[in-house]
């Protein structure tokens, strides 16, 4: 009939998609993978971060965010702000310069790669003379100054990057001014510093790797001091008033130096290894601000005893009598300092570091330096990620209640605001409020502000308390003592994110969580067969939870439990927190991982699987209403448990070779007939043929075998009130599908709340499905008389969606890994279907329902299935026509575990993992996207690169910028400097093109 259709149906619909679909990849949540390299403009108060992978951040205040990615997939190794300038420059390890810069494009700005740089040397040199080792912006900011792994150092013009070939400071020069008595004019090694004079911009600091120092006159080429290190050069300081340098080594020692006066040799004042006498680890880098009242501000990187702290990560904090050594989770990336006043030259009020897994600010400001709360890039993955949850429009009530949870969790941090502020958050206000809940390997849950662009971490759940476990929650070992040398505070980041890899005990790791809305109930499952249901409670309470044993094997015989043991209850009373508090356990046996999980708040009812069966439980009642197993008699496998795979390899094997012997057999068998057949095979051929121009190319799917491993695993449960039993009376049910392609419906009989006591809940088999193909089961929906979803427990009864048609005949939508298959209710007969698999060979992964909105109108929407195949794809499949509506790719096939961990919202977004620390959020909604919408400007009274300036002759430039305009066809002309910066428009991206000398001619 297809062909038959209308045109103007066709485009209409055409139209009408457009207006509810549209893919975009919209904001990166969390912490940055493999961070290498950090960057502060005080001016712009933004900061930078480089990772291993080639991208660069950029944050300023909160929704205040930026991203790019280098061609190159090389790292990171520095990042430099051009002082009060939109410009950064960063130095990747393929020793490439790239200049960076944010434009305003249709209010808004972007973050726009305009050119990049190598340095070439002279013909024939070895590499080691190109090789950047240390880059200086210089504060004119026009010139960078690039020192070298060969000793020299190269002047190179920005933003055009034209070397000065004239200023360059060879080693040759260097090495002609050094004293003979510095060790007879040894090899200075690499350039491992530069440092700019802060009262005197002609002056630069050269610090090479064999420790000595030159202070070098850009304006008179020639060195004007010498300092006479003699231990490893790590890092060097110049002081703010210029009279002195401090310099950091390899030995674990610092020195001070002063520079002032006209003594071409400067003079040690003080030598000093803070954590001696022992050998020390070298301090890497070094820092002292001045304040306006007392001593100034040291600070360390690195120095600690070699012998019994070596493994730790440390920045020193030194500050009149106060000494702390602030002990970091991770290895200190880098660090820097932030300043107050309106030039960012008065007293330190922060310290922020980047560390491998984290971003921690500390306030200075405050007695007792504690930690500044982060908006952004708090690590997720502070316990690995085993799960996650959304939940769209939350109720204020609950909102409240949970942020209050959160904030008494929160108290020992600082109560000073996030001290970057950089940029403007154009974002609109988020329209509802949502929660991302994560769940843990160490048994926490983690609810996330998801509303906006910033993922914001409210509460922390942990059900650890709830069991006997090996840990003690008050141990650490690692908190200094009063007395202590080294003086150690151990410095995690956020309390609610904090980077704290090592769990325990795995078995406490949550697999599954359902949240509701509307009655603050939660149930959460692990990884040994546990499922807690918890109530939000606004005060601490004591009290013990029982556990309901689950016999999910049903006294079969023949099965033997070979995985983990299921974890101990506490059996004394435990004090909970304000916030989610447990009050009833279920324990699953064999204590095998939960697969499935399902709350209805409205029956308080909880329904979870296993690989061996599923289960009802009355949660007010605390007892079992069902217990069905679903083993079949060859899933032995199924009893290994998640950490024992050695045998169910084995068997593929052997399956694979029995498959492979069998075809040869069947070859040898068919080979005396074949020519014989040839005639008929090509008759067929040509009848198919005809029937591929009028249907689509389908692939055949081969059965699934009913003995294949984990057919009885439960993959998903659902409850519904619908028809049954007739076509007139509706009654609640529960729908369990499984592994192998089989589908079972329950009636229940609900009385009273307040009868349950007397009158127990009970559960009648009603209807058993079993698909053909046997393909697992991944989604079960039931559809009203106007083919609309049914709403979720208590969503009526809050007015918040209509009553459910039950007027008309339901339908019972069944999503398998191959297709989409609808039936009528209550006879349970095969309606319509979409062949998935069959078209293009992908399988289900995710699904989830979505209601799509217009973007032309408020008044129209449509309801969808929003699905991810194991390809990466997205598909958006209409409701109820079971149609295929758009296909987007999304995800890599090879990114198994971003496929694994995407979850989708109830309005066409949803969340992958991109690493272990970051969540990648995406749209299918043309309405509903969240994205950064951010403006940074530089103040009037500080010059840009980006206000247009004459050319050097005086000349008028217009007529050079509409003549290469012309020329190359370029869709912007923007003159930085004396250069022409000429950008390329790509679709939607912008790309730099090439930059162009204004010095002779263009």
């Amino acid at each position: 009939m297809k062909r038959f259709r209308r045109h103007g149906q066709e485009s209409q619909r055409e139209r009408i998609k457009q207006e509810l679909y549209g893919f975009n990849k919209t904001v990166e949540h969390g912490f940055p993978h493999q961070p290498s390299a950090l960057g502060f403009s005080p001016s712009l108060q933004l900061l930078a971060i480089g990772t291993r992978s080639g991208a660069i951040k950029l944050y300023g205040g909160p929704g205040v965010e930026f991203m790019g990615l280098h061609d190159e997939n090389a790292a990171v190794t520095q990042v430099h702000f051009l002082p009060h300038q939109v410009e950064l420059v960063t130095l990747l390890d393929d020793n490439s310069l790239h200049m960076w810069t944010l434009r305003a494009h249709h209010g808004v700005s972007e973050l726009l790669e305009i050119g990049r740089f190598t340095l070439t040397g002279p013909p024939g040199a070895p590499p080691s003379v190109t090789r950047v080792t240390a880059v200086l912006a210089h504060s004119s900011g026009d010139l960078l100054l690039l020192g070298t792994e060969g000793g020299h150092v190269f002047i190179v013009k920005v933003p055009g990057f034209r070397e000065l070939e004239e200023r360059n400071i060879s080693l040759e020069k260097v090495t002609n001014s050094v004293p003979e008595e510095y060790g007879g004019r040894r090899s200075l090694e690499h350039v491992e510093s530069l440092q700019e004079n802060p009262v005197n911009p002609r002056q630069v600091l050269i610090g090479y790797g064999r420790g000595l120092m030159v202070v070098w006159d850009l304006d008179s080429q020639s060195a004007v001091k010498h300092i006479p290190a003699t231990q490893q050069l790590e890092s060097v300081w110049w002081t703010e008033d210029g009279g002195h340098v401090l310099s950091s080594h390899s030995d674990g020692s610092y020195c001070r130096w002063k520079v002032a006066g006209d003594d071409p040799q400067s003079e040690q004042e003080k030598s000093e290894v803070p954590y001696g006498h022992f050998p020390c680890k070298a301090i890497s880098k070094i820092i002292q601000l001045p304040t306006e009242q007392g001593p100034p501000f040291l600070f360390l990187s690195g120095g600690m005893p070699r012998a019994s702290y070596g493994d730790r990560h440390c920045i020193s904090v030194i500050h009149s009598k106060t000494h702390v050594a602030l002990d970091f989770t991770s290895r200190i990336i880098d660090f820097f300092v932030i300043r107050d006043g309106p030039d960012h030259t008065g007293e330190p009020s922060a310290l922020v570091v980047l560390v491998e897994e984290e971003l921690v600010v500390i306030d200075l400001q405050t007695e007792g330096w504690p930690v500044i709360q982060t908006p952004y890039l708090v690590p997720l993955h502070c316990s690995a990620i085993t799960c996650s949850h959304h939940v769209s429009a939350i109720p204020l009530k609950l909102w409240e209640r949970v942020l209050s949870a959160g904030a008494l969790q929160n108290t020992h941090y600082s109560k000073k605001p996030w001290p970057m502020t950089g940029g403007q958050n154009l974002a609109p206000d988020p329209p509802q409020r949502d929660l991302l809940l994560t769940g843990h390997e160490d048994g926490t849950v983690r609810f996330w502000d998801a509303s906006g662009v910033c993922l914001y971490p409210m509460y922390k759940l942990s059900t650890a308390g709830v069991f006997l476990t090996d840990s003690d929650p008050n141990d650490n070992l690692n908190q200094g003592t009063e007395g202590e040398w080294p003086p150690f505070r151990k410095v995690q980041g956020v309390g609610v994110g904090c980077f704290d890899p090592y769990s325990d005990d795995p078995r406490l790791g949550i697999q599954k969580i359902h949240l509701c809305k509307y009655s603050g109930y939660l149930t959460v499952a692990g990884t040994a067969g546990q499922i807690l249901v918890l109530e939000l409670n606004d005060e601490a309470a004591e009290q013990t939870v029982e556990a309901t044993v689950a016999d999910l094997l049903q006294g079969q015989e023949g099965f033997r439990w070979k995985g983990h043991t299921r974890l101990e209850v506490r059996e004394e009373p435990v004090t909970f927190p304000p916030g989610f508090q447990p009050f009833a356990l279920v324990q699953c046996q064999p204590p095998a991982v939960v697969t499935a999980l399902t709350l209805h708040s409205e029956w308080k009812l909880v329904t979870f699987g296993t690989s061996h069966g599923f289960g009802l439980y009355d949660y007010q009642q605390k007892n079992n209403v069902l217990v069905r197993c679903t083993l079949n008699p060859s899933d032995q496998l199924a009893m290994e448990g998640p950490l024992s795979r050695v045998k169910s390899i084995k068997k593929s094997l052997r399956q694979s070779f029995r498959r492979i012997r069998r075809s040869r057999v069947s070859l040898r068998k068919h080979h005396v007939n074949n020519a014989a057949k040839l005639q008929q095979a090509n008759a067929r051929l040509e009848a198919e043929l005809a029937e591929m121009e009028l249907a689509p190319v389908q692939r055949k799917i081969e059965p699934r075998s009913p003995d294949d491993s984990f057919t009885g695993l439960v993959r998903t449960l659902y409850f519904a009130d619908t028809f049954l039993s007739d076509s007139s009376h509706n009654t609640p049910s529960l729908w369990a599908g499984t592994n192998g392609g089989s589908v079972f419906a329950y009636q229940l009989r609900l009385p009273p709340v307040e009868r349950r006591g007397e009158d127990p809940v009970t559960a009648h088999p009603a209807k058993e499905i079993q698909l053909m193909h046997r393909a697992p089961v991944v989604g079960i929906l039931v559809l009203d008389g106007h083919g609309s979803p049914l709403p979720e427990p208590l969503e009526v009864a809050h007015d918040l969606a209509r009553s459910p048609d039950m007027q008309g005949s339901h339908s019972l939508l069944v999503i398998s890994e191959e297709q989409f298959k609808v039936f009528t209710l209550p006879k349970v007969s095969a309606k319509m279907k979409l062949k998935l698999t069959a078209i293009d060979g992908s399988r289900v992964r995710r699904v989830g329902v979505a209601w799509f909105g217009s973007t032309r109108t408020d008044d129209y929407g449509e309801s969808g299935l929003t699905v991810l195949t194991n390809q990466g794809d997205l598909h958006v499949v209409s409701l109820p026509g079971v149609k295929l509506q758009v296909q987007y790719p999304c995800i890599r096939r090879e990114d198994v575990s971003g496929i694994a961990s995407c979850v989708f919202t109830k309005h066409g977004q949803g969340f992958y993992l991109i690493s272990p620390s970051e969540f990648e959020r995406f749209s299918l909604s043309a309405r509903c996207v969240v994205e950064p919408r951010s403006l940074v400007e530089v103040s009037s009274q500080t010059p840009s690169s980006t206000l247009p300036r004459a050319p050097p002759d005086g000349a008028s430039v217009e007529p050079v910028l509409q003549e290469i305009q012309k020329s190359l066809e370029v869709d912007q002309t923007v003159l930085c400097r004396d250069s022409i910066v000429c950008v390329f428009a790509t679709g939607r991206s912008w790309r730099m093109g090439r930059v162009l000398s204004l010095e002779g001619r263009c």
